[in-house]
């Protein structure tokens, strides 16, 4: 390919590598100890269930992915509005984000009994198999996505074309990719909510029987949920964040070299290339670190929780070392001297917010911190104190990922000279959340070993394994409740700079959307009068927002701020209520099980596990259509009647009330979980006392605030995002007749 560098290579270098690395991990855990006959036995209902759910799940998506294909082609060959290829890059987008969660899960069904045998026999031995098989899934994320990324890239330059429509047209496997992943994440996380809400409620309380009891026939289904909503969900959600990141920052390369030289100037076409590879070169050596990171994770035998998460976060650490190193090295090697620096100190200000993010979520969720404490005391007064505490707690949460958030964007906006190039600014922010993400291999695995080690404890508890076993898997468990509970506040602070990173992009897409309308110039009014005028290759931001009034004092502004707002929590009830109506069919089957087949308590009788994995399944297909729904179609609407200021108000509100919200969510959820653990550890009377009973109530209200609405907001942000990105053509062409409509009443 003519001018491109030599290092990027390093990108499709380092996707090869990290899915070599997947494979040998993959074959690591495979051939460990699989345990006795009755622990496969369980794994492979476990594993039979959840692939019979992921097959449901992609026939769903299958026809929406048709039917968004043919809408595309008739945008593209029938309105002119879209580039021709976009439609396929939509559909690889949405191909490799489910391909890696499939991956992902199938290792990690592999992975719970082997975990449990390898507890058996030591606690480093069970934090190995369990890790590495979340290795898996975080190599698998990063090589799809950057082999996609480099597909297009090599394809695209091999047929000619210009930088910008480059980086126009792969932008929109992102929205492929986001609505994947919202299917995945809402599919799977009310699948596993409906089982794990109903099996606790009538198992723990009515029946009083154990966590994981094979006499619960929910557990089942809730095992199989874990898998379908935690794994192949979460790695769906984190392929797009990851992808997202990358092209946004790529677009904004080309959009910052433009305002910095001048379109068309021999130094814009010197630099343009260096500033759009930048960013998928520095994921390209964050794989390679990665697969260090996973390596460096083992432990001590007598390690209790802090230990545990000392030495996950080991990986983590090392690996966020090394690639603050590479990224001074790549942006030296790649931007103009005066540029390079502030790009670097980006990229670690959104490394070090990650990992800060993590720190306080780690905080506000893990047992061994007094929030999650003071939860389970509250069990002492009662169910209705437990959920007061943890609404509290997860509401305080919020404080110090927002701040941290809000000073990175800041702080990246300035050290890359944004406040004297506001493009080069939000470059600095796009490059700060490809720093946060670039170690996403090693972070990812992190938060897939959370529901592995769940899994692995289910096993033990139904194949009757000693106690030391169970003791040693809920050490496991109760870390991953943890390293999910970060996982997920990771994933949101991605979110917030990706998204910001993407506002700027749909700018990007306006003015090709207006290129392909066929306008050629920006005419800038001020009170009704023409006051400048701009050629559309040279225009700013800056000339956009004057130019589509997109300030607080436009009403169209205002509305979508609202409307953006508003929509993050009716998305939330609607997850929340469908949670509600699929777990309350699981209550009643078990507990007509429990009525109509009396030898189950016994132990006489075979609970009939697949009808409670039959209605999650159900519940998650029919259930996951209206939030979606919203998602995806509010973006067009708004964008039709009020426009590209009303898109942009749209996304900037459903951004910074869907973040607050996401995280809200997400640490109450992982507080009540752990406050429960901590109380069936021993503590305020253990297993079966009172304070228990109101501890199982309060996680059974975090566990869809933490596992379906929780994340699923952080997709949702993404989605609308993207979703504007790709129709950008449409609004700038058709919304000003609707506009027309009502804008002249007055006059």
């Amino acid at each position: 390919m003519e001018n491109v560098p030599i290092l990027w290579y390093i990108t499709p270098i380092g996707a090869v590598i990290a899915l070599v690395f997947a494979y040998i991990l993959f074959k690591d855990v495979k051939k460990t100890n699989p345990g006795n006959k009755q622990m496969q036995t369980i794994a492979k209902h476990v594993r039979d269930g959840s692939f019979a759910y992921l097959r449901q799940q992609y026939k769903g998506v299958s026809i929406f992915f048709i039917l968004a294909f043919i809408f595309f082609n008739i945008l593209a060959w029938g309105l002119k509005v879209l580039h021709p290829l976009i439609p396929w890059a939509f559909l690889t987008g949405g191909f490799f984000s489910g391909l890696a969660g499939f991956i992902g899960m199938n290792t990690a069904t592999l992975a719970s009994n082997r975990t449990a045998q390898a507890a058996s026999e030591s606690l480093n031995k069970g934090l190995k198999v369990a890790f590495r098989a979340g290795g898996v899934m975080g190599l698998v994320v990063v090589g799809l996505a950057l082999i996609d990324i480099s597909a297009w890239f090599y394809i695209l330059n091999w047929l000619k074309m210009d930088l910008h429509t480059i980086t126009v047209v792969m932008l929109s496997f992102g929205m492929g990719a986001s609505t994947q992943a919202l299917f995945a994440r809402l599919g799977g996380g009310i699948f596993t909510k409906a089982a794990d809400v109903g099996a606790d409620l009538v198992g723990k309380i009515e029946a009083g029987i154990p966590e994981d009891d094979p006499r619960n026939p929910a557990t089942i289904a809730d095992n199989v949920g874990d898998n379908v909503g935690d794994v192949a969900g979460m790695g769906a959600d984190l392929y797009e964040s990851y992808a997202g990141s990358i092209l946004a920052t790529a677009a904004l390369g080309m959009a910052s070299v433009t305002q910095i030289f001048g379109h068309g100037s021999p130094l814009m076409q010197k630099w343009a290339i260096n500033f759009v590879t930048a960013p998928m070169i520095l994921a390209g050596i964050g794989a390679f670190l990665s697969i260090l990171g996973i390596y460096m994770v083992s432990t001590k035998e007598s390690a209790g929780t802090k230990e545990l998460m000392f030495a996950l976060n080991k990986g983590v650490y090392g690996s966020s070392v090394l690639i603050a190193i590479a990224a001074f090295f790549i942006t030296k090697a790649m931007l103009p001297a005066e540029y390079y620096f502030g790009v670097f100190i980006a990229s670690i200000i959104g490394l070090a917010a990650g990992i800060l993010i993590g720190y306080f979520t780690e905080r506000s969720t893990s047992d061994a911190y007094e929030p999650t404490r003071g939860i389970a005391k509250q069990g002492e007064f009662g169910a209705a104190t437990v959920i007061i505490d943890g609404l509290a707690v997860g509401m305080k949460s919020t404080a110090a990922p927002v701040i941290i958030i809000a000073i990175a964007i800041i702080a990246a906006f300035s050290a890359s000279k944004g406040f004297v190039y506001p493009e080069m600014g939000l470059y600095g922010i796009g490059f700060g959340a490809v720093g946060m993400l670039a170690t996403l291999g090693v972070t990812l695995a992190m938060d897939a070993f959370g529901p592995i080690a769940d899994n692995a404890g289910g096993n033990a508890e139904m194949s009757k394994l000693p106690e030391k076993v169970r003791k040693r898997t809920d050490a496991l468990d109760s870390v991953g409740n943890t390293t999910a509970a970060t996982g997920k506040g990771f994933a949101i602070g991605s979110a917030a700079l990706t998204a910001m990173a993407l506002l700027a992009a749909y700018i990007e897409e306006v003015r090709a959307g207006l290129l392909l309308a066929g306008q050629k110039i920006l005419e800038i009014s001020f009170a009704g009068e023409i006051v400048r005028t701009v050629s559309l290759d040279e225009a700013t931001i800056a000339d956009f927002i004057n130019y589509y009034q997109i300030n607080l004092m436009n009403p169209k502004f205002l509305v979508g701020i609202f409307i953006g707002s508003m929509v993050t929590f009716v998305f939330a009830a609607f997850t929340m209520k469908a949670v509600g109506r699929a777990a309350g069919a699981m209550v009643a089957e078990v507990r007509r099980q429990f009525k109509e087949i009396p030898g189950i308590l016994e132990g006489t009788s075979e609970p009939e596990y697949a009808k409670c994995v039959k209605i999650s399944t159900i519940g998650a297909q029919r259930e996951m259509i209206a939030p979606a729904m919203l998602g995806i179609l509010t973006p067009l609407i708004i964008g039709l009647i009020l426009g590209v200021a009303g898109v942009m108000g749209l996304l900037a509100g459903g951004l910074t009330s869907g973040f607050v919200l996401a995280i809200m969510m997400n640490n109450a959820g992982g507080a009540w979980d752990n406050a429960k653990k901590y109380v069936e550890g021993g503590a305020f009377g253990g297993k079966g006392s009172e304070v228990h009973k109101a501890a199982v109530v309060g996680d059974t209200v975090g566990d869809p605030f933490k596992d379906t609405a929780g994340p699923s907001i952080n997709i949702l942000i993404k989605l609308m995002s993207m979703v504007s990105i790709v129709i950008a053509g449409l609004v700038v062409k058709f919304s000003p007749f609707i506009e027309n409509l009502y804008s002249h009443i007055g006059k």
